[in-house]
């Protein structure tokens, strides 16, 4: 018996007030069985001493069922979790939800790449703005977020055009806003020449801080910007809040989709569904209107097959994207009806349409 299906066997076992299982939580960090014996590692964030007893008794009465278990050791790391405030929950800010305050998102969606460079924030920027304008439209302003979880390196106040401080409101960060989208960030909380130069924990308590201490108000969608890899961000965020789908990006060439693919294989592991991929810069249009393909072709369908999933679309690679990320004003609000910003809002229409069908796992 195998790692895997242990865990897979787990997957009977909800965490506690949730429909999700353990593993899509993140929760179980290795199993594996040697000489009859199961041992398994749990890792989880809460103040209630009852929960880690609950899993644990919930675990071996799982476990018990396998053939050819003879005993089971069941290892339980617990952090401490602060409590979200009673002032977020009045108003709907507690994104992760509990018995107290319903989860005030209607859908979570992360945005990563597993490689760095591929234009991931670049692209959520526009995709939030996109959103924002369509539900807008609709009659349903201010309901888009824009979570950048790139603690080391955030991007998306230049990209947004916001500068300065979020103000704080009892023990909440009201996040700031621009082109009809709310945004935190880590580039809010510290200045240009403070490196930030920490170690794993204190990455996932600020992503746990972002859900849970920001006044984010009721949203319709989150976008969260994640940084390239698959460690500390990305776990404590499938920990933290329940995500509805995530969204692959990735330039067209086989260093970027190999470990575009990797980082959708994460989130599979996890439960988390991939929404579909997107290929960013996949092509260059010349003043003679010759098409060009710098970085190769097939990248990002090729991506979605083996991931089982589909392209949501082919961002081109111009220099009006770079102009506008660099001057704070995305794309999709300066030139809405460009063929880079009608591909956004066709990424974006295409993403809430998927989100809506009956299909959709939510919690």
């Amino acid at each position: 018996m195998t790692s895997d299906e242990i865990k897979d066997h787990l997957k009977q076992v909800k965490y506690p007030g949730f429909s999700r299982d353990i593993v899509s939580f993140g929760i179980v960090r290795s199993a594996g069985i040697f000489d009859g014996v199961v041992k398994v590692s749990l890792a989880l964030t809460t103040n209630d001493p009852k929960v880690p007893l609950h899993l644990k008794t919930e675990v071996e009465k799982c476990l018990r069922a396998l053939p050819g278990v003879n005993e089971i050791l069941v290892e339980i790391s617990v952090a401490p979790a602060k409590a979200p405030p009673t002032t977020v929950a009045a108003t709907g800010g507690n994104l992760a939800g509990n018995s107290a305050a319903p989860r005030a998102i209607r859908y979570a969606v992360a945005i990563a790449s597993g490689k760095g460079g591929v234009g991931k924030s670049t692209f959520s920027v526009n995709l939030a703005a996109a959103l924002a304008q369509i539900l807008t439209a609709q009659g349903s302003p201010h309901r888009v977020g824009l979570m950048d979880c790139d603690i080391y390196g955030p991007s998306v106040p230049l990209m947004m055009g916001i500068q300065g401080r979020p103000e704080v409101d009892g023990d909440s960060l009201v996040p700031l806003e621009r082109h009809g989208v709310k945004v935190m960030s880590m580039g809010f909380l510290v200045d240009d020449n403070t490196p930030v130069v920490w170690r794993g924990p204190m990455i996932m308590k600020t992503i746990q801080q972002f859900v849970q201490n920001v006044r984010w108000g009721e949203l319709e969608i989150l976008l969260i910007d994640l940084p390239p890899g698959t460690g500390d961000a990305q776990l404590s965020l499938v920990q933290t809040l329940p995500l509805d789908g995530a969204i692959i990006v990735t330039t067209p060439q086989p260093a970027a989709t190999n470990v575009a693919r990797k980082g959708g294989l994460m989130f599979q592991k996890v439960n988390v569904p991939i929404i579909g991929v997107a290929e960013n810069m996949s092509f260059f249009i010349d003043p003679a209107g010759n098409k060009h393909t710098l970085f190769g072709s097939g990248g990002g369908i090729i991506t979605a097959e083996r991931l089982g999933t589909v392209l949501l679309g082919q961002v081109p690679l111009i220099p009006d994207i770079r102009e506008g990320g660099d001057s704070g004003t995305p794309i999709v609000v300066s030139q809405p009806a460009s063929v880079a910003g009608q591909t956004f809002r066709d990424i974006a229409t295409d993403l809430l349409a998927r989100l809506a069908k009956p299909a959709t796992v939510r919690m």
